[in-house]
Order: structure tokens, then C-alpha cells, then sequence
């Protein structure tokens, strides 16, 4: 709109310009005037011309110095790039699709639970999305908890609830390092938002393990290749094969459908109130569409109105008797 107004303004300086080149300097002051109009078009113009180009350079500089990634690493240290792939959960109008959820918690559970932990899902969470509360009560019960200390300072122990956490396979990082010759397995409750590329870097992660490290590559003992882990020297082996889980509903466990389920699970995990927000955001959009359509009737019809209103001039009836007499009289004189 800005740039718009500028062209209008320079539209209207190049009109002024040619009435005052093509009207004749008959009095003085009509040139000082047309000049001085002339002139504050030009300056108008100007400004707006400047504050134009001074927005757009304004926007160049933020997109250039901060519209880009930044990453950590350069790329050869990120490893290679995980290939972009369709994911139907991230999409705004779609929501997550519970029974790959079931399969992809039931991939944690037999798989990934041996070395990872979800220390921030409470059982209660899986109630409505992955199972019945009947099923998470039964699953909270296969663990046992703290107590709070009793009379004496001692604690014992006790059967899962729906409010305690999934339970970590180590009892601190120490014992995990002790485990895996030193690496400490992450916590998988955030690993999606956690790693640059998300749920198409952990897919990518997943299945890209070779038979063999290709021709050249060096990979130091005890670490996996894997073209997608910075560096390509990973701790972790793989750990998916084709027909490793028998799903439930029986579904063709291949390694490509245990990596897809487990990524919506962990993806689900790291945002499990998406749904609701998407929920939220279109009866936000709902009711703002609502409101914003009153608010343009009601202006319209407040200003139209005022915008449409015409005003006409009737002089008086005395008036245009006494400018009648008047030109009576000057032409009588021009005739004598």
C-alpha cells in the first residue's frame, strides 16, 4: 500500500508539473503558488519513496541476518541431510493416528525401553490415545515406585499408579554409561524437538543403517556407521529388523513401518496435547472470521452514510437578484 501511494504521489507531481509548464505566467503569484504546490508533492513523494526503500532494506537485513537456520554444526559434521517426507500428523488439519501410536509404543516397549527412558510421560497420559484406563492401570502396576519415607525412615515400595512417570531402564546416567561402553542413551520424551530434521531425521536415522560401511569410511571400534548421525560414528547398532514385533492388529512389521510408528509415538510424546491445539486453532480462526466480518458490516455501516453524502450549494434567491442587477449594471457601462 505504501509503494502504491508513492506511485500515485508521483503520478499527481508529473500532472502538477505539466499544468505548470502548459498554464501562462499571467500573474506572479500563480507561478509562486503552482511552484510551491509542485514542489511539496515532490517532497511528499520523496518521502514516501524513502520510507519505502528504507522497509524493504529494514526487511532484506532481518531475513538475511536472522531469516536462515542456524545450526550448531556445519554439514559435513550433521551428516548427510535426511530425506523430506510426507508425516500426515504434522499437517494443521490433520490429528494423530492412534492405532500407529499403539504400534509405536508397543515398538518402545519391546525395543527401545532396554536403553531409553521417557522420564516425562506419566501413565496417565496414555489413557484415551494408546489404551483404556483399565490398560494403563494394569501397565503402571508391572512397576513398582518410592514411597515416602514411613515412621522409621525407611521406603519400600509400591505398585504403579496412573500419575508416576514410565520408568528409566538405569538408575542413574553413571549405570547407563556403565552399560554401553560409556555412551548415554538420551531420553526419548523430547528427542523429536531435540534433533534438527525431527521425525524425518530419526526415520532417516532408523533405517539407515548399511550391511557394510562404504569403501573409505572411517569408523572407529566400537561405534556403528550411519550416514545420518553427525559424524557417522554412531554408539547405537541397529536395532530394527523386519519381523522383530508382531503387532497386535497385524500389521507387516517391516523395518520401515516399526521406524514410522515409533517416530508418530515419540513425535506424540514430545507434543502429546497437539490435537487440542489444533482443535483450539480452528474455533480460533472460527469465531475471528465471525468478528471480523461484524466488524466490516458494522463499519460499513457506520461510514457509508458519511462516505456517500453529496452537498450541494443553493445561494439565496436575494442574492441572485442582486448579482442579476449587478451585471445589468456592468454591462450598461461597457456599452457607454
Amino acid at each position: 500500500m505504501l509503494a502504491r501511494s508513492c506511485v500515485r504521489q508521483a503520478s499527481s507531481v508529473g500532472a502538477v508539473a505539466r499544468q505548470s509548464l502548459n498554464r501562462p505566467a499571467t500573474r506572479a503569484f500563480t507561478n509562486s503558488s503552482g511552484t510551491a504546490e509542485a514542489s511539496s508533492v515532490w517532497r511528499n513523494a520523496m518521502t514516501g519513496g524513502a520510507a519505502t526503500v528504507l522497509a524493504v532494506g529494514s526487511i532484506a537485513w532481518y531475513y538475511h541476518m536472522f531469516g536462515h537456520s542456524v545450526h550448531a554444526m556445519t554439514p559435513a559434521e550433521e551428516g548427510l541431510h535426511p530425506t523430506k517426507y510426507p508425516w500426515e500428523h504434522v499437517k494443521f488439519y490433520k490429528t494423530y493416528d492412534a492405532a500407529a501410536l499403539r504400534r509405536g509404543f508397543q515398538v518402545y516397549r519391546e525395543v527401545c525401553a532396554s536403553c531409553h527412558s521417557l522420564s516425562r510421560i506419566p501413565y496417565r497420559t496414555l489413557v484415551g490415545t494408546l489404551m483404556t484406563v483399565d490398560e494403563a492401570k494394569a501397565l503402571a502396576e508391572e512397576n513398582e515406585y518410592d514411597t515416602e519415607p514411613n515412621d522409621q525412615g525407611d521406603i519400600e515400595q509400591r505398585p504403579g499408579k496412573l500419575s508416576d512417570y514410565l520408568p528409566s531402564p538405569y538408575k542413574n546416567d553413571e549405570a547407563a554409561r556403565a552399560a554401553n561402553n560409556g555412551a548415554l542413551p538420551p531420553d526419548l520424551s523430547l528427542i523429536v524437538k531435540a534433533r534438527h530434521g525431527g521425525c524425518d531425521y530419526i526415520f532417516s536415522l532408523l533405517t539407515g543403517y548399511p550391511e557394510e560401511p562404504p569403501a573409505g569410511a572411517n569408523v572407529q571400534e566400537g561405534l556403528n556407521f550411519n550416514p545420518y548421525f553427525p559424524g557417522t560414528g554412531i554408539a547405537m547398532a541397529r536395532v530394527l529388523y523386519d519381523g522383530l514385533v508382531e503387532y497386535e492388529d497385524e500389521t507387516p512389521a517391516t523395518t520401515s513401518q516399526m521406524a514410522k510408528d515409533i517416530v508418530e509415538f515419540l513425535n506424540w510424546a514430545a507434543e502429546p496435547e497437539a490435537d487440542e491445539r489444533k482443535k483450539m486453532g480452528w474455533k480460533v480462526l472460527a469465531a475471528t472470521g465471525v468478528l471480523f466480518a461484524l466488524s466490516v458490516w458494522v463499519k460499513r455501516y457506520k461510514w457509508t452514510p458519511i462516505k456517500t453524502r453529496k452537498l450541494f450549494y443553493n445561494p439565496p434567491a436575494i442574492a441572485q437578484k442582486d448579482i442579476a442587477t449587478r451585471l445589468s449594471e456592468l454591462k450598461a457601462n461597457t456599452r457607454q
